[in-house]
């Protein structure tokens, strides 16, 4: 039997015995190692189902997770028993609905016609076991970066300095940007950002506006001079940061919507035809996204497991998901197998 982490609804989750996972000819069993506690997986534990991803009340849950191979099929060649493995979790379990449901927080997943850089990556050395459960999220923030489409030596700022604005300011200085700035009102996690090299603003103490000309420079807008930044991420999803890069984008600038915000929009588009600006969206990730981020992680560039403030084991999984939701005193919360 083994341990799983069981979704009752709000504010309610069990520690349940199951069944283990009957591994098939062409399956893979992992065993968790690690798995990260996701915003969305907060969502759905403090305000109910159907607000995060679509977690089944009396289902396993989580997605965030590095495994250990520990059982494979008579068919499978891709994988032997002992290597480390990332589960992509929008084909670990060959069902594109349960995404955010692999089972990162039970001590099984069974991978159904495991294929190898599909449904489980190898992961490197170098990167270790703690470290390695942030992947998923990581390829998230990649993304966001890369819809950016960051040029070397460019400016970039990113609102919401949780695990993926951080990961979405770490890609874009990997792909090249000069300086990238950090915004959030978390002083807690500010410092974390501000301790691997990037630049902070305080959106609740300080003025946005001066704090990114004094950190960038200026450059021409439409309605004058605006802080010199090529690309804007918003990581989260206050109704404010499309309006201040409306207002203070400068000419050729580039909006990246990552986070999670279903409100409608108006929009000037004879504003936005004038000033050639752009507005993109970024949702989940690609295999090339995994890539580059166990490039970066396993580079050794900066302390990345500074990141994980606190760690839990199963039994404590609803006081992990309590402290993961507190910005002020949390900045990643880990469950350890």
């Amino acid at each position: 039997m083994m341990k799983a982490a069981i979704y009752l609804g709000q504010r309610h989750i069990e520690v349940r015995e199951l069944p283990d996972p009957v591994c098939g000819d062409n399956d893979v069993i992992i065993k968790n190692i690690y798995s990260s506690i996701c915003g969305t997986d907060v969502a759905v534990y403090t305000k109910g189902p159907n607000t995060g991803h679509k977690i089944a009340v009396g289902g396993e849950f989580g997605h965030e997770t590095i495994s250990r191979v520990v059982e494979i099929g008579k068919n499978v060649t891709d994988f032997k028993v002992g290597q480390r493995v990332y589960p992509y979790p929008l084909y670990a379990k060959n069902d594109t609905r349960r995404a955010g449901t692999i089972g990162g927080f039970s001590e099984y997943i069974l991978i159904p016609e495991a294929k190898e850089n599909h449904s489980l990556y190898r992961v490197p050395e170098e990167i270790s076991d703690r470290l390695a459960c942030l992947i998923e999220p990581f390829t998230v923030g990649c993304r966001a970066a890369r819809r950016g489409q960051p040029q070397k030596g460019e400016n970039a700022v990113v609102f919401g300095c949780g695990t993926i604005g951080i990961a979405a300011a770490l890609s874009l200085k990997y792909f090249g940007a000069d300086k990238v700035m950090l915004c959030d009102r978390s002083s807690f996690r500010l410092n974390i950002a501000k301790n691997l090299g990037f630049a902070v603003c305080n959106t609740e103490t300080e003025d946005f506006v001066s704090c990114a000309n004094s950190c960038f420079g200026t450059a021409p807008s439409l309605t004058g001079k605006a802080p010199d930044i090529d690309c804007w991420i918003d990581a989260a999803g206050a109704e404010s940061i499309l309006d201040t890069f409306m207002e203070h984008g400068k000419i050729i600038s580039r909006f990246v919507a990552v986070a999670v915000n279903n409100k409608p929009r108006s929009l000037d588009l004879l504003h936005m035809t004038y000033s050639q600006k752009s507005i993109i969206g970024s949702g989940g990730y690609f295999p090339e996204d995994v890539k580059d981020v166990m490039a970066i992680m396993a580079g050794g560039k900066w302390d990345l497991e500074s990141i994980i403030t606190q760690e839990y084991p199963l039994e404590k999984i609803s006081q992990a998901i309590e402290t993961a939701a507190d910005p002020d005193n949390a900045f990643n919360v880990t469950i350890k197998f």
